[in-house]
């Protein structure tokens, strides 16, 4: 709700805030506002005008916003700088594990390599 009286506030129409409260009118819900909504909470013509304009405004920008942020997750981001990192490997084989894998069974080999 307090998003709802902040925009009031922006647009110079706080005396509206108490009804908008009382009516449960949070910024989920202001895209759906008609103008008959507006004329059943009391607002003159004028104002209602000024909010379903304010209330467009709100919703082109918030569909610009989730369609850049659609693009940019769209296209990941290139990195062309190279970057050196030491690493390390460590191998370690057991003498005859090779040939004695030609022999045994997977399971069996498995139960051999298995250190208790």
């Amino acid at each position: 709700m307090q998003q709802v009286a902040d925009w009031l506030k922006k647009l110079g129409m706080s005396e509206y805030i108490d009804r908008f409260v009382e009516n449960r009118i949070d910024i989920s819900v202001l895209p759906d506002l008609t103008e008959q909504h507006l004329k059943d909470l009391g607002i003159p013509l004028g104002d209602r005008l000024k909010m379903l304009r304010a209330i467009r405004d709100l919703s082109n920008a918030s569909v610009a916003v989730t369609a850049s942020s659609a693009s940019l997750a769209a296209e990941p981001t290139r990195r062309d700088d190279a970057e050196r990192r030491q690493l390390t490997v460590m191998f370690t084989d057991l003498v005859g594990s090779t040939a004695l894998s030609t022999k045994l069974d997977p399971e069996d080999l498995r139960s051999v390599r298995r250190v208790s």
